[in-house]
Formats: C-alpha cells, structure tokens, sequence
C-alpha cells in the first residue's frame, strides 16, 4: 500500500481506493483487480508510437474495469516505503522527457542485448522512479516493457519473471542501484 496523505482517491477514512465496483474492503478490492487486470491483459494491448500517449493508454486498457481514472497521471503525492515518487506537479514534464529520450534511442532499436539490458533498465528505473499513476504503475511499466522489447528485436520471456525478485531489482533502481535490474533484464531477454 502507497503512503499518500488526504487523499482524495480514497474511499471516506479508509485507504481502499475508490473504485467503479463500489468495493471498500481492500483484500475485496485487491481480487477485483487482479481478476479484471488478468483479463484485460490477455486482450491485444493498445497500438501506439511507444509514447507518453501510448503508456497511458496501456494503462487504461488494464485498469478501465477497475478506477474511473485509469490512464489518467495522479494528482496526489505519493510513496512507498518512506520512499518518495515524482511530485505530480512535475509528471508530465518528467513523463516527456523521460519518452522524448526514448525516442532519440530509436525505442532502444538497434543495439545488442547487453546494451538492450542497460538501457531498457535505466529508461525503466527512471519510469518507475516517475510513478505516474495512482496505482498500477508496475504492471503497466511490465506491459509497456514486453512491447518495447518486441519492437527492439529483443522479446521478453514474461513467463520467467519471479514477481518477488524483480520488484527488488527495481526497487534497487530506484535507490540508485541499476545493476541487478539490469542483469534481470539480461537473463530475461531471449536469447
């Protein structure tokens, strides 16, 4: 669970997320989600140019079933573990940025699988280090992943991600440490 103070995404005194369901039980909510999210991402994602529009987009199509304000960056500040992300008054110039320098790597086309691997796990530590969203940050960073890897020529084995161990190695991104998620990334890649 995000620390966010007044926040108006949640639920009157609770921290369970309001949500088009109406569900204000969190381990409710938590089933829900899972279960509209699994579904929606066995659908074709979004086509897009691999850009802010497209991201969010992504996010939409996951999380549509689930909050009103999928696709949609927070207004609220947030963080996890002490840990503070973008203040949101600055996501869409960092979320710009961020893609505008995506772009001018050529979507990371091109390059070797050791060079995929680091700057795939940079261009996602800083994403991850954005945060835009209320909730679903990871699994839309995940999805978004899979298709940059696709279009790079560098596809992702998917089925190989331990949850557990890869949210350390981005955890550890996010504390300064791109090493490990690079290294996941390389072991992830296909050979």
């Amino acid at each position: 669970m995000y620390d966010a103070v007044e926040d108006p995404y949640c639920c009157t005194g609770t921290t369970v997320l309001k949500n088009i369901a109406g569900i204000r039980d969190q381990a409710a909510l938590d089933r829900f989600e899972a279960v509209s999210t699994a579904q929606r991402s066995d659908e074709p994602l979004p086509q897009g140019r691999l850009n802010v529009i497209h991201y969010c987009a992504i996010h939409h199509h996951l999380f549509q079933d689930v909050y009103a304000w999928a696709g949609k960056f927070r207004t609220v500040r947030i963080s996890k573990d002490g840990s503070a992300f973008c203040y949101p008054e600055n996501i869409t110039r960092e979320m710009k940025a961020l893609f505008a320098d995506l772009k001018r790597r050529r979507h990371l086309q091109g390059l070797s699988r050791d060079e995929f691997a680091t700057q795939a796990a940079h261009f996602l530590a800083t994403l991850n280090a954005i945060h835009p969203f209320r909730e679903g940050n990871g699994r839309t960073q995940t999805s978004f992943l899979a298709l940059l890897a696709d279009r790079a020529g560098h596809p992702i084995a998917l089925q190989r991600i331990n949850p557990e161990a890869f949210l350390a190695v981005v955890i550890a991104s996010f504390q300064g440490n791109e090493g490990p998620l690079t290294e996941e990334l390389r072991r992830l890649v296909a050979p």
